[in-house]
């Protein structure tokens, strides 16, 4: 089994979700008679997300990659960045990375094209929302991106920021993003909705979304399991 190196704490409510399902998971695969190998580099939030907001990418790359050495000096064969946000900088930090380098968004986007999806929704950070780094793997595929109004993207970025990041799930928010979301199902006829931070499946998933919600980090989850137990 591969040794997993994770950039974590961006936020640190996703970070627990991620270390939880690949043990679980990894250790049903093999039988129940071995736990993965998982080493865990975790980012300063505020800082990376001051970083995102004043628009330094290139402090940005050295701060996630100064982490990414210490994971590929530790021994891990597969690394991976457990927030979408910190995408944004990710083509830079592949030239670096002398390891498989796991892409949120490319593993997305693939599972996109796998069901056919051709118009889909995206929630996420107002950062995410408004740059390309996330969409741009689905557009490069064929598959339309919509994202919510100006007034809904400021709603969804603080029910992120202020609760989620937190652990702090609330009926009233939920309702909200329900809301967002149907919005872009009547106007865009979309057919799935990229939750494109990691926090939003602690809100949405399949028994509440009015359409299929595509768990980023689910997905990503998925892709790891399977590389690291070949």
């Amino acid at each position: 089994m591969k040794k997993i190196g994770l950039i974590g704490g961006t936020g640190p409510e996703s970070t627990l979700v991620y270390y939880k399902e690949l043990n679980k998971r990894l250790n049903e695969a093999c039988g129940g008679v071995a736990f993965p190998e998982i080493a865990i580099e975790s980012l300063d939030l505020f800082k990376a997300l001051n970083l995102v907001k004043e628009e330094k990418y290139s402090e940005l790359t050295d701060y996630i990659y100064s982490k990414i050495q210490n994971l590929e000096n530790g021994g891990a064969d597969v690394i991976a960045l457990t927030a979408a946000t910190m995408h944004v900088v990710y083509d830079e930090l592949a030239k670096k990375v002398k390891k498989p380098f796991i892409s949120i968004p490319e593993a997305a986007a693939d599972y996109a094209v796998s069901n056919g999806y051709k118009k889909v929704g995206l929630l996420g950070t107002i950062f995410t929302m408004e740059k390309d780094y996330l969409s741009k793997a689905f557009t490069a595929k064929g598959i339309q991106v919509f994202t919510p109004s100006e007034q809904d993207r400021i709603l969804v970025n603080e029910r992120i920021s202020k609760e989620l990041e937190y652990g702090i799930v609330k009926e009233e928010s939920v309702a909200e993003l329900v809301s967002v979301i149907n919005k872009m199902k009547a106007e865009n006829q979309i057919e799935a909705v990229i939750l494109g931070c990691t926090e939003l499946p602690l809100a949405l998933n399949k028994n509440n979304c009015p359409v299929e919600p595509l768990d980023i980090m689910e997905i990503h989850i998925q892709k790891l399991v399977k590389l690291a137990k070949n």
